[in-house]
């Protein structure tokens, strides 16, 4: 007699019911011994259902296609994505942009399951395994991005960019789920032969972009970034192991491309945003020098760690990793309350800045702006706040920004025409402001204090 459906104990209390008011007869007494024997070996399991489903405002519903990737997004690693601003400080513009790296992760691993169903329909092999490995490489794109995105990997983290560290932590998780993300990895890297598997996940055509132009584009309002992702996808092909978009859907492309670069000058380097961001690197960087200087700054202990030590990509060994997986967005901020009641100055002043909103002026140019402006207003207000020059130029600085929506350096966008030839899609095109979205557009800025308009 197989007892094995007794694990399940609502229906085992079903079963006794029936017995009880039905049958009256001694299996009643065998299930309820079997029963009470199981429960005394803790042998009533209840099986996690591993394949869930996220409901996404983007894009419906979402499905975790197998029980791999549901354990990386329950992993710790992972779930500190919903702690990280996708869009920094652009919520300070746009009220809405408050959505996470957790949102844009799970987005770029649908839009991957979108991808695969696609080529496989017209005739592309593309194993299981391979499968898996795009949608954990995608997945894990972007898990090794600081709090605020871009801001640490500029200030107290010395250069070491997210890239590597999403790399460190892919490793990472490699060892403790076994190995099973090694051809992620592999593709992740460019080292796997089926060169279009890393043109899915990085090009100037991928999954990731499809995915932060449109999410960003609904959460900031900002209709001109919205792109048809879905129409992309399916004019998608591969010809000789590299990726291309099928000649009818040219005019998909060039919106893309044109939704992209308007998203930057809208979004991305929205002058507010941008100073906002720039505050915040100025913000560490003090806070980093005062703390080397030996005055100890109230904030969490992963953030005193990196504040304390000098941390390059060679330093990170699997207990700096562990460190790093505990910073988010909240960590900072709490920091930024804090540090506005210290003593210093300039730690302080700036911290006021982003927690009210109160920020620098920022001074858009075509032109390169003289040295000798920013110095004369450094100048003018170390006088006023009785400062040196040194720390005026926390308050005082010039720089740079640079668009390019599409570039013919890199990895071209490949048009497949109705003759089988293919064309970088900048010739393809018939449309003349596509050659002008390839062109590098670079603007400079002064950044200065309101009181010395």
């Amino acid at each position: 007699m197989n007892f094995t459906f007794l694990r399940n104990s609502t229906l085992i209390t079903k079963i006794i019911r029936y017995l009880i008011f039905k049958q009256k007869n001694t299996k009643l007494f065998i299930v309820i011994y079997l029963y009470l024997l199981t429960k005394k070996n803790n042998l009533v399991v209840t099986q996690i259902n591993k394949l869930k489903i996220f409901n996404d405002p983007i894009y419906g519903f979402i499905t975790i296609p197998n029980e791999l990737i549901y354990d990386l997004i329950q992993h710790p690693y992972f779930q500190r994505l919903r702690r990280i601003s996708q869009m920094g400080l652009s919520y300070l513009v746009y009220p809405g942009a408050n959505h996470t790296r957790f949102h844009h992760a799970l987005g770029c691993m649908h839009l991957m399951q979108k991808a695969v169903d696609t080529l496989r329909f017209k005739g592309v092999a593309i194993s299981s395994d391979e499968e898996c490995a795009l949608l954990i490489a995608i997945l894990l794109h972007d898990i090794g991005h600081g709090p605020f995105s871009h801001a640490m990997e500029r200030s107290i983290v010395e250069d070491v960019h997210h890239e590597a560290i999403s790399l460190l932590f892919m490793n990472q998780l490699n060892e403790e789920f076994d190995g099973k993300l090694s051809l992620a990895i592999q593709v992740f890297k460019g080292e796997y032969h089926r060169k279009f598997m890393l043109q899915l996940i990085s090009s100037q055509l991928d999954m990731d972009r499809m995915d932060y132009l449109k999410r960003d584009s609904f959460y900031t309002g900002v209709a001109e970034g919205n792109v048809n992702s879905e129409r992309l996808i399916q004019m998608m092909n591969v010809v000789d192991d590299v990726l291309v978009i099928e000649e009818k859907g040219i005019y998909s492309v060039e919106k893309f491309l044109l939704s992209r670069r308007l998203m930057y000058w809208q979004a991305y380097l929205h002058k507010t945003s941008l100073v906002a961001e720039l505050i915040l690197m100025k913000v560490l960087k003090r806070a980093k020098e005062l703390t080397l200087k030996g005055i100890a700054l109230p904030c969490s202990e992963p953030l005193s760690y990196f504040m304390n030590n000098k941390v390059t990509l060679d330093d990170f060994d699997a207990s700096k990793l562990e460190r790093f997986s505990q910073l988010d967005d909240f960590d900072i901020i709490s920091a930024l309350k804090a540090w506005q009641r210290q003593d210093d100055f300039v730690l302080k002043t700036l911290c006021k800045m982003i927690i009210n909103r109160d920020l620098l002026k920022i001074k858009m140019s075509a032109e390169k702006i003289p040295m000798e402006e920013s110095q004369a207003l450094k100048e003018e207000f170390a006088e006023m706040h009785h400062i040196s020059q040194l720390e005026a130029g926390y308050f005082i600085f010039r720089g740079k920004i640079k668009n390019q929506a599409y570039s013919k350096e890199a990895e071209p966008i490949r048009i497949l025409k109705k003759d089988r030839t293919i064309e970088d899609v900048v010739e393809a095109s018939d449309q003349l402001n596509l050659k002008s979205l390839s062109k590098l557009v670079t603007k400079y800025y002064i950044c200065f204090p309101k009181q010395l308009i």
